[in-house]
């Protein structure tokens, strides 16, 4: 055993999830709190929702295609420096966000951000299943996942509160003191340490990569102006699914790709990340509709917005610790059911709002939505990524977080066309050009509840195609397995007993 891993297995659990902690807080706040300030950005650049979505939409493709370069850097130079400078380039490009001058500048530095903000998640990952040991990886990745959950929590109320105290710039300043505190303990508390140093570096893979997301992305976001059938439309999908082939022949046929689509061959880790992918689609098709929903409809305040949000993910990060044990005491292919029925049910319950629902009703079904995704991300992740050998463990997650952060950010582009397209359908049904001055804003408002509707209730529909994937993924597991590992747990308990005596 090289002498680095000895150094690795005997490192203290708790300082090494400490730095990963403040490293996940400060990449997820990126994405969580901007959404809150759509409606604020919108006037403060006078631009509309389909050019807003793209702050957020830029940010998390730019996570999706840096994620297959974070395995290459993190073997080249460490996963321990890759992880402090993207902590750094996030923490600095967060101060020049607040510094936008127009929507264009304010998109390009959260792509920038994002490019950071992709590095610090699979970085996280990859130390956890390479440093944590084994029998305490499943606990350390429920902590893994509260903590990118505490910024869903707690970002759109501090968001909210310091937008509407401050103004729109210290949504980006209020990263400043995270990324330092993040910087400081993780240099400090994270082990060096490097697996592999590959020779070659896969230029021609992370272009084709590149730009098999890009055009895919705006094929997606500009259908809806375009139309399906347009040439441009078309030649963008068609171009970016040539890349996307370009990108995986040349990945299985190198030596040292830039990542290591061989992960794939083992069967669980492929369809517990298929999984994660249709839940992710679910859950960025509220990620901001809820918010502008709730300013635009209703007239609330961003402050408010935040309070209303806060209930259901401090539930959802108040389960997790709890999904950390239960992992270890029932079949995770439990969890993962009830969390995904929950989803659904509370998905379908947020697609049946009108102008006037109450805000106790919005805070139960998401509240109900939240706790559902504590229920399968944790034990998806951890499904798939146990069965991955140790030395591409950096692959697996950079995999991981491509996928996501690519179908997350799909998924907000997608929907974002879904809602234009259906706010066009809406107006004409309820006839609004026609409509006198003073009903125009009823009908609006109107209008884009029931397009709302139409997202959540796709939405629901989608999450639903998990359930068959989850029976797959546990098919045929030897019952013999399972009885081993109760027996050793019986042993165990015995051993303790006899200790006790």
């Amino acid at each position: 055993m090289p002498p680095t891993e000895i150094q690795e297995r005997n490192r203290p659990f708790a300082p090494v999830m400490i730095a990963i902690f403040f490293g996940s807080v400060l990449a997820t706040l990126g994405m969580s709190s901007i959404s809150i300030a759509f409606p604020v950005l919108m006037a403060q650049f006078h631009t509309d929702l389909t050019t807003m979505q793209w702050t957020m939409t830029g940010y998390l493709l730019a996570t999706g295609v840096v994620a297959p370069l974070t395995g290459y850097l993190g073997e080249k130079f460490s996963t321990k420096y890759l992880y402090v400078a993207a902590l750094i380039g996030y923490t600095l490009i967060s101060g020049l966000s607040a510094f936008a001058w127009n929507i264009e500048s304010l998109i390009a530095f959260r792509i920038v951000q994002g490019i950071f903000g992709g590095m610090i998640l699979p970085a996280t990952m990859t130390i956890l299943y390479q440093v944590i040991p084994r029998a305490k990886q499943a606990f350390a990745l429920s902590m893994w996942t509260l903590s990118t959950m505490l910024s869903p929590a707690f970002g759109p109320l501090l968001a909210g509160w310091l937008i509407g105290k401050f103004e729109w710039k210290w949504l980006f300043l209020m990263d400043i003191p995270f990324g330092i505190a993040a910087i400081a303990v993780a240099w400090r508390l994270i082990p060096y340490y490097k697996l592999n140093t590959p020779k070659t570096f896969d230029l021609p893979g992370l272009v084709t990569v590149i730009l098999s997301s890009a055009s895919l992305l705006i094929a997606f976001s500009e259908a809806h102006a375009w139309g399906w059938s347009s040439w441009r439309t078309l030649s963008l999908l068609a171009f970016g699914i040539l890349m996307l082939g370009c990108f995986i022949r040349r990945e299985l046929m190198i030596l040292e790709p830039l990542l290591n689509l061989k992960v794939f061959v083992n069967v669980k880790y492929t369809v517990s990340l298929a999984v994660l992918a249709i839940i992710t689609l679910n859950l960025y098709s509220g990620a901001y509709l809820i918010p502008v929903f709730l300013q635009n409809i209703q007239g609330a305040s961003a402050l408010e917005v935040g309070l209303i949000l806060l209930p259901a993910t401090l539930a959802m990060a108040g389960v997790m610790p709890l999904v950390g044990k239960l992992y270890m005491r029932i079949a995770p292919q439990w969890l993962i059911v009830s969390g995904v029925f929950l989803i659904a049910v509370g998905t379908l319950a947020i697609g049946r709002l009108d102008v006037n629902v109450s805000h106790g009703y919005i805070v139960m079904w998401l509240t109900i939505r939240y706790i559902g995704l504590s229920l399968t991300i944790m034990p998806l992740t951890n499904v798939g990524m146990e069965a991955i050998p140790r030395e591409l463990s950096g692959h697996a997650s950079s995999v991981n977080n491509w996928i996501r952060q690519v179908f997350g950010s799909f998924s907000i582009a997608l929907f974002t066309s879904l809602i234009a397209s259906r706010l066009t359908v809406h107006n004409q049904a309820l006839g609004l050009d026609g409509a006198a001055e003073a009903e125009r804003k009823l009908l609006k408002a109107e209008a884009f509840t029931m397009s709302s509707n139409d997202v959540y209730i796709l939405a629901t529909m989608i999450v639903l195609v998990g359930l068959p994937l989850v029976w797959m993924l546990f098919r045929g597991k030897p019952r013999n397995e399972r009885l081993e590992k109760h027996k050793l747990r019986h042993v165990k308990n015995l051993t303790q007993k006899e200790q006790l005596k």
